[in-house]
């Protein structure tokens, strides 16, 4: 397909229209470039508020929600941008500087994806993401560079991170042509870091890029003690052991994630009288042993 624009911005809106309408407020729109929201079924008609509102904007209704990783391939789909930018809507521009991260994409044949300074929409701005540390082998955690510290510029020297991160990330589109889209098996949380190995066994680098930076209010649209985010959460870690940890890496990984952090999440959400993020972690794990049996 011929590119039509250089830079095609998506976002997915789920019953978040202020925080979708605030984001695309910060982004001064230009003839190269195009803007898609995707609105996940959203309880409301939210799309044809944002269409009335913005018509510039393309605005893609889903009848069913797909999930994040769905919702960002059907915008990436209709997307006619040589570069792609995948930015949650609970984000938002001060400065709208996406050039730097361009040409940090085409500065090497083998950088498929780069990704911003995030920083947090409240208080301080404190940071939220520089860079990512890699994943432990056994127990799966990692950390995010510079979480939660004042932002001093001491994080403002560009370099490669083993994984982008899912609230703003500006990606070649022959890069995914060549990985492939988002995972969808997933349907909310992990599906950045599988995606991330994809992108690196296809031969690709992730950089961080501080030329630019991201506001997030994060954790809007689930909350970030939810069962939804819960279930999720619980099922998705094992569900990326499966698919990304060989050998006895792979086992180990999940006596220590069923073993230990499943039942310590219980009996914490117990204690605290969560029954229903309790179900919640339950859910997961039978969830996800049933995945067991499939491909």
């Amino acid at each position: 397909m011929q590119n039509e624009y250089r830079l095609s911005i998506i976002t997915i809106n789920y019953n978040g229209l202020k925080d979708t309408c605030e984001l695309i407020d910060s982004i001064p729109f230009s003839d190269d470039m195009e803007v898609i929201v995707v609105d996940n079924a959203s309880k409301e008609d939210e799309a044809s508020v944002i269409s009335s509102r913005y018509p510039h904007v393309k605005v893609i209704r889903s009848e069913k929600n797909l999930g994040f990783a769905g919702g960002n391939n059907l915008g990436i789909k209709e997307a006619k941008g040589k570069y792609i930018l995948l930015i949650n809507n609970d984000t938002f521009f001060k400065d709208f500087n996406i050039e730097p991260l361009i040409n940090r994409l085409e500065s090497s044949d083998k950088i498929g994806v780069v990704c911003p300074k995030l920083r947090f929409s409240w208080g301080t701005n404190p940071i939220q993401f520089t860079g990512y540390t890699p994943l432990s082998p056994i127990t799966v955690r990692n950390q995010a560079i510079g979480f939660g510290e004042e932002d001093r510029g001491q994080y403002d020297t560009p370099h490669k991170t083993p994984y982008a991160h899912g609230a703003a990330m500006l990606i070649k589109r022959e890069a995914i042509a060549k990985t492939g889209l988002m995972p969808e098996c997933f349907f909310l949380y992990y599906e950045e870091l599988d995606w991330s190995m994809m992108f690196t066994r296809a031969g690709y680098e992730i950089w961080y890029d501080p030329a630019c930076t991201v506001y997030h209010k994060e954790s809007q649209t689930t909350g970030q003690n939810s069962p939804l985010r819960t279930y999720y959460i619980t099922r998705n870690r094992l569900l990326f052991v499966k698919r990304n940890y060989q050998g006895i890496n792979k086992y180990l990984s999940y006596i220590y994630l069923i073993g230990l952090v499943a039942i310590r999440d219980i009996i914490k959400y117990l204690s605290q009288g969560r029954f229903d993020l309790v179900k919640a972690v339950c859910k997961g794990l039978v969830t996800f042993h049933s995945s067991l049996f499939t491909k």
